[in-house]
């Protein structure tokens, strides 16, 4: 097990040097764990990468080796806080088995003492796995594939995001609802291809939309924004 004998954590310098972003742990680094980890990391999140296996751990270090990754029991509750993750704003349980293990870390996130984890996302195998994990508390369950765990970092680092089209390995197009800081502003004063450079498709409300926009389209609160733009643009549109 990596243990770190130091009384300041890693986590500690990087909360107080990096408190404005948003952390997360990632429980299980197999192909779903890594999946959601690589969309995490390429959206700039702080994340932590936790794994009972040696080889996979190194396997992920390989991939990127700037990752925070460490060897821990994710069933046992003093190793997870020694690791920092229940300093993590979200935990994802990422593991596919044993099922034991998966319940057992999605509830230590949830009640531990001092745990300052706002929401655990977990994996699930099975409809009897899945209501385990809600039984324990997990905000959300997910039945997962490769692409879902792609989708799953995404999300969690773009909240407003609804939808996405890949158009091809720098390009897409996003459905997102109207950031707060956007609401009241025109299309004019807000000038996204200046300022973020994306181009503006479509707003309005559901069902309801306005194709190419007028410039003096003011936006609201609730209603779509469908704007096209390479993944590093789009992702520093606000409301992360």
């Amino acid at each position: 097990m990596d243990t770190n004998p130091s009384p300041h954590p890693w986590w500690h310098w990087r909360t107080e040097q990096q408190g404005h972003r948003r952390s997360f742990a990632v429980i299980g680094v197999g192909r779903f764990g890594s999946s959601v980890i690589e969309e995490l990391i390429r959206s700039g999140a702080e994340v932590l990468a936790i794994d009972n296996d040696q080889k996979a751990v190194d396997a992920l270090r390989l991939i990127d080796a700037s990752i925070e990754a460490r060897v821990v029991d994710c069933t046992d509750e003093d190793a997870l806080r020694a690791a920092g993750a229940l300093e993590m704003g979200t935990v994802v349980v990422a593991m596919r088995e044993p099922i034991e293990a998966s319940v057992t870390a999605t509830l230590i996130a949830k009640v531990a003492a001092g745990s300052k984890v706002q929401q655990v996302i977990a994996r699930a195998t099975s409809d009897l796995h899945m209501r385990m994990l809600k039984r324990v508390g997990a905000d959300r369950v997910v039945f997962p594939s490769k692409m879902q765990g792609l989708r799953l970092g995404m999300e969690l680092v773009r909240p407003n995001l609804l939808d996405r089209l890949r158009l091809d390995d720098v390009n897409s197009i996003e459905e997102i609802r109207v950031p707060e800081s956007f609401i009241g502003h025109s299309l004019r004063e807000l000038n996204l291809r200046k300022n973020f450079n994306i181009s503006v498709l479509a707003v309005g409300p559901d069902n309801h939309l306005c194709v190419n926009p007028p410039a003096s389209h003011v936006l609201e609160e609730g209603h779509m924004l469908v704007v096209m733009g390479s993944s590093e643009h789009l992702a520093k549109l606000p409301g992360r």
